[in-house]
Parts: structure tokens; C-alpha cells; sequence
């Protein structure tokens, strides 16, 4: 009887651990269009990170890209979580002028590109005395 009540006990603790668990866990959002927006304003791998970070917190970002020299953001994201309008918000609210410049499917994105999107940020260093988010 008290293995049972022991066994009981631990089933319910491992089920409560676990639904614990599953509220923490961020299901992973699945991208089925991609935009691609003309950003300015950078100058180094630090705002590359910052842009980067600001839309993998948005939900529904999938994935992100951002190429520094052509001044190019990318992301796949879900259109049912988010729209491309509030990924340029994001990008413009922590300092970077950006504008929507086209929206395409993935498969649109990989007959365009011969790839995934979703590669990674270039690797950079400091903005310098410009300050990251300065116009040019």
C-alpha cells in the first residue's frame, strides 16, 4: 500500500514538473512568408545583433538575417503571429530607419536566393563614435 501511495505521488510530481515545463517551452514558429526590409543605419556587427535580437523577440519570427553592407533585413515569420509592418516597427523603435521592401514566400525566397533563409549574422564590431542606429 505505501509503494502504491509512493508510486501515486511520483507519477503526479513528474506530471506537474512537466506541465511546468510545457508553459516555459516556446513553441517554435514556422515560417510561411518572408520580408525583406531596406534598413539604414547600420554600421557594425553590434547593430547587426541588436536588429537580429529585436525581431527574434517578436512573435512569429522564425528567422532573421540582416546584411550590413546592402543594408538588407530578412526574416521568415508566420503570418498569422505577426505582419512584415511590425517587424520594420521593431527594427525602427530600438534606432534604425526601416521600410518594407517586399514580401515573398519561403519557396519564393529559395527560387530567388537557392536557399533557406534563416543564415547567419555577419560577425562585426563596434559602431564607434557614431553610436549604433545613426543615420547616415
Amino acid at each position: 500500500m505505501r509503494n502504491k501511495i509512493l508510486n501515486t505521488a511520483l507519477v503526479f510530481f513528474v506530471v506537474a514538473v512537466l506541465a511546468i515545463f510545457a508553459f516555459y517551452v516556446r513553441v517554435g514558429a514556422t515560417a510561411d512568408q518572408v520580408v525583406v526590409l531596406r534598413t539604414s543605419g547600420m554600421t557594425c556587427g553590434s547593430c547587426v545583433k541588436k536588429i537580429t535580437d529585436a525581431l527574434q523577440s517578436q512573435r512569429g519570427v522564425a528567422a532573421t538575417e540582416v546584411d550590413l553592407e546592402s543594408g538588407v533585413v530578412i526574416a521568415g515569420y508566420d503570418s498569422k503571429q505577426t505582419a512584415p509592418e511590425k517587424l520594420a516597427q521593431a527594427v525602427q523603435k530600438i534606432g534604425f530607419y526601416s521600410q518594407v521592401a517586399q514580401v515573398v514566400t519561403p519557396q519564393q525566397f529559395r527560387g530567388i536566393v537557392g536557399r533557406d533563409v534563416g543564415g547567419k549574422a555577419a560577425p562585426g564590431g563596434c559602431c564607434g563614435s557614431r553610436g549604433c542606429g545613426a543615420a547616415k
